[in-house]
């Protein structure tokens, strides 16, 4: 089993790690991170690198393949290679998936065209303007295309397809492994949750807005 995290400069770590910790444990797999080239791959924060292992030129038919969110999904959206490989590895894939943002990079390469399909909340609008159907939910299957929602979401989109592939006990086992309990300690984890001025605090921190982004900020 081939598995492919796809890095891209200003990728969110989480959205790749959080997943990374859970289907890097599927029997037999070979996970492997890559980007346009090998060598380390800095986070949004700029104080995490992490290195892509092999080149796009160097992998071709992933099983699995997953793509983070993050600040640059804009640049590798425009980057022709990038799409080209993604189209071309999807083809064969056993799944399709991505974590937050990363869904902009599988909408712009024609993936999710009719799907109904999950992002970051507050690019809700971008996400639509790739042909997908936007849903709040968490995580969303749609044949072999699995999305997650922002960041964290990433755990439960991991989970979703270990399950998918090994089955719910297995995939149990490893939730109790990791000790994923989630009890936050604010119930503001959406924005149909949050006040409206830290909604709009968190679209100016991202440069977007609350006009782009009703369907979510509602």
């Amino acid at each position: 089993m081939e598995i492919t995290i796809l890095l891209y400069d200003r990728f969110t770590a989480l959205d790749c790690i959080g997943p990374y910790e859970i289907i890097s444990r599927i029997p037999g797999a070979r996970l492997r991170f890559i980007a346009k080239n090998a060598g380390p791959v800095t986070t949004d924060t700029g104080m995490l690198s992490v290195v892509a292992e092999a080149a796009l030129r160097d992998v071709s038919k992933p099983d699995i393949l997953l793509i983070p969110g993050g600040p640059g999904d804009e640049a590798a959206i425009e980057d022709a290679e990038t799409l080209d490989w993604v189209r071309r590895a999807h083809e064969t894939t056993k799944w399709t998936t991505s974590v937050c943002t990363g869904s902009l990079i599988l909408g712009a390469a024609g993936i999710l065209k009719g799907l109904e399909a999950t992002t970051h909340w507050s690019r809700v609008a971008r996400l639509e303007s790739f042909g997908a159907r936007y849903t709040e939910k968490r995580v969303v299957r749609q044949g072999k295309v699995i999305t997650g929602a922002g960041v964290s979401a990433g755990i439960d989109m991991g989970l979703t397809l270990l399950a998918a592939e090994c089955g719910d006990d297995y995939a149990k086992a490893i939730q109790l492994a990791i000790e994923y309990d989630p009890q936050p300690p604010f119930d503001c984890g959406a924005p149909s949750k949050a006040p409206a001025h830290l909604v709009d605090m968190v679209l100016a921190a991202m440069g977007a807005n609350r006009t782009e982004n009703e369907g979510a900020a509602a």
